[in-house]
């Protein structure tokens, strides 16, 4: 069987480099620590950090730097359009644009030794991996179905693959490496961001926005091919302690009150019809407990609250804060301290006021010939804070499906479809007359040269890493 045909020439020619990045993205373990003491709360994360600055300047940008926080930024500057500005590479002005992704893996999943396979040509049915005994089953796995004769990448089945969000990473790399190879190609001055410490909620908390001096931005980070978003869950998150009472077992007739069988018992009281990620679906929220751990003396629940309703949110906290109440009161010796923190909220009322940015992005992703498919996130990225801190920040697809477990996939094809988007993302905003009003006739240079020669598209050189 054939490969599945690229969504462009300008795709296919990104294809491998794009997958040459993504393998040497993966083999570094950048997963990140809950409860994290300083920034980056692991060292692999500063390791990638390290390397894309190498690549960075290998590729030509300007101003590129890792700050003692783990940020990586650089500047692509501005090509024979409107949108950019500023002289500096580290001020890039009002009309800049950003990119931006996230170094770190989720820490609820294996990520050490990680590395991408790619099965070619997909012919369909179950893919056995190598380790653990995982499979990908299209049974339960719509969209693995749909890509048969796409060339699939894989983890080896006992680690996570790491999409979540190296692909977005390679994503970025290889658009931006391509239009500094091509000064032919319009874009408006371009800002790159990779930040640390996404999974865990912290990836915008040090993230210097007036530095960083873009009008808007958008993560490469979301999943299916043609994903455009600017609506995500708003989140808090809850930390349930219970204090005991412990004495050794053979004494503790009368005695012994075990934090962790009320641990527990607060977990199995709440709602498991109604409220679950198991379910509920589209805008449905959920109360999702995801961790007990402790002893009969100490015991902690964590958990995570979401809804793209902000009344709807607080009411999820009172149901969760109150159930634990009343299991907890029942045993007066006990003690309980619920501490709940909001985490972000529904980017949707930030980035509503910059529409363009929502346009450029359409239409970028329909001059790559796909139809831009609009579905609110059920979760969070970067930037759901970004855009609530002043920078709106909408999320594109990435080709990666299963995030946070070992049956985590991509499909070439589609991430190579995400890097050629940002191609044509630069091009949109370079043809617009002002960052916040109308634009020029953006005249299809790069969707018309989709199906032209190998010169008017500037297709990439065997460039490497570079």
């Amino acid at each position: 069987m054939q490969s599945a045909p690229f969504t462009s020439p300008l795709a296919q020619g990104l294809a491998e480099d794009l997958l040459e990045r993504f393998q040497r993205y993966v083999r570094i373990d950048s997963q990140a620590r809950r409860d994290r003491e300083r920034s980056p709360s692991t060292p692999g994360q500063l390791e990638l950090g390290r390397l894309l600055v190498r690549e960075l300047k290998e590729a030509g940008l300007d101003a590129v730097e890792q700050d003692e926080n783990g940020y990586v930024t650089a500047t692509l500057p501005e090509v024979g359009g409107a949108a950019g500005g500023g002289e500096d590479g580290h001020d890039a002005g009002p009309g800049a644009i950003g990119l931006i992704a996230h170094l770190d893996t989720t820490p609820d999943t294996p990520a050490a030794g990680a590395e991408a396979l790619v099965h070619r040509a997909y012919a369909g049915g179950v893919i056995d991996l190598p380790r653990g005994g995982t499979q990908l089953d299209p049974a339960s796995m719509p969209e693995l179905g749909a890509k048969v004769g796409h060339d699939i990448v894989t983890s080896s089945g006992d680690t996570l693959l790491g999409a979540d969000d190296k692909a977005g990473v390679a994503a970025i790399m290889s658009a931006v490496a391509h239009l500094a190879r091509h000064p032919d190609l319009p874009r408006p001055r371009l800002r790159i961001a990779f930040t640390p410490d996404e999974e865990i909620g912290e990836g915008a908390t040090l993230f210097d926005i007036p530095r960083f001096g873009a009008l808007c931005a958008y993560t490469i980070d979301g999943s299916k091919l043609g994903e455009l978003q600017d609506e995500t869950f708003s989140a808090a998150e809850a930390i349930i302690t219970i204090d005991g009472v412990d004495v050794h077992p053979g004494q503790a007739t009368g005695k012994l009150v075990n934090a962790l069988r009320l641990a527990s018992r607060v977990v199995a009281a709440l709602p498991d019809d109604t409220l679950t990620p198991e379910t509920t679906a589209d805008r449905e929220g959920f109360i999702h407990p995801y961790l007990i751990e402790g002893t009969a003396a100490r015991a902690t629940i964590r958990a995570i609250v979401r809804d793209f309703d902000d009344e709807l949110l607080e009411a999820h906290q009172r149901l969760l804060e109150r159930t634990a109440r009343e299991v907890v009161e029942r045993e007066p010796r006990a003690r309980l301290d619920v501490a709940l923190r909001e985490q972000y909220r529904n980017m949707r009322r930030y980035i509503e006021r910059v529409p363009e940015a929502i346009a450029a992005a359409e239409a970028a992703i329909r001059a790559e010939g796909i139809e831009p498919v609009r579905e609110p996130i059920r979760g969070g990225t970067d930037g759901s804070r970004l855009s609530e801190m002043g920078l709106p920040t909408p999320n594109i697809f990435t080709g990666g499906q299963e995030f946070h477990s070992l049956r985590e996939w991509a499909s070439l094809q589609d991430m190579a479809a995400s890097a050629a988007t940002i191609i044509r993302l630069a091009q949109e905003w370079a043809t617009r007359q002002s960052p916040l009003g109308g634009r020029e006739d953006s005249g299809s240079r790069l969707k018309d040269s989709g199906s032209g020669s190998k010169d008017s598209v500037g297709q990439p050189e065997d460039s490497g890493s570079g």
